[in-house]
């Protein structure tokens, strides 16, 4: 991905914190957008000055069509999206608040299809661009308890891959990672730590996510990669 132009959303997040340094490493010109400034301080402590030098941050609501639009429009170049913005959240199903339910897929699905929308208008104008978002083994295998969460991330698994059929005949692709438990600090302090070392490490997904972003990865359209770590 040496010198391309890529947006990396959720890039200051927990995911991020182990994708952003990855996704640098592999020389691509990056912008980040964020909600709040504590979010870019939390980054300042895992990168060194230089690589946050290398960052372009921007103000960004990703659930706002006007805000995605001016986020994506301002980039001289979109040839990579990375969507790692998600939350996740549980409950039982006939206990389960409506507007959870809605805040859960805003933040999931609308937001995947807005930042998806307006970068795939980019890159069909410069035939090429490459699409990773992140989904979940629950889109796949829905447990007790998940079912906004896995039915959210199932809306982003078939959304990535109608955007993959989308874009055939072209220098486009759109893939899905799915992992299991991430190893982050809110799943550690979420879950306690026991079973952590089982978890999927962030570095370990990122290095899928920059295989599937890169131009090595022409070939792959629509592939719902399952990353489970040990679990």
């Amino acid at each position: 991905m040496n010198g391309k132009k890529v947006l990396l959303t959720g890039g200051t997040g927990g995911l991020g914190l182990g994708v952003t340094p990855t996704v640098l490493a592999q020389g691509t010109d990056l912008t980040v957008p964020y909600h709040d400034l504590s979010e870019v301080e939390r980054l300042k402590g895992y990168l060194p000055p230089a690589d946050m030098s290398r960052i372009h941050f921007v103000a960004a609501d990703l659930t706002n069509e006007a805000s995605v639009q001016q986020l994506v429009d301002g980039m001289e170049r979109v040839d990579v999206l990375i969507h790692l913005v998600g939350g996740f959240s549980m409950g039982k199903t006939h206990e389960y608040p409506l507007v959870q339910w809605q805040k859960d897929f805003d933040l999931n699905l609308t937001t995947t299809f807005l930042v998806c929308k307006h970068c795939l208008r980019r890159m069909l104008e410069q035939n090429y661009g490459r699409i990773v978002t992140v989904g979940s083994r629950g889109a796949v295998q829905p447990g007790a308890q998940l079912a906004a969460y896995s039915a959210a991330k199932a809306g982003v698994v078939a959304l990535t891959q109608a955007i993959a059929d989308e874009t055939k005949g072209t220098n486009v692709t759109a893939n899905v990672v799915l992992p299991s438990v991430i190893d982050t600090p809110a799943n550690r302090a979420a879950m306690g730590a026991e079973n952590a070392a089982q978890w999927v490490k962030p570095e370990s997904l990122a290095q899928v996510i920059c295989f599937l972003a890169s131009q090595a990865a022409q070939d792959i359209r629509g592939a719902a990669v399952p990353v489970y770590g040990n679990i």
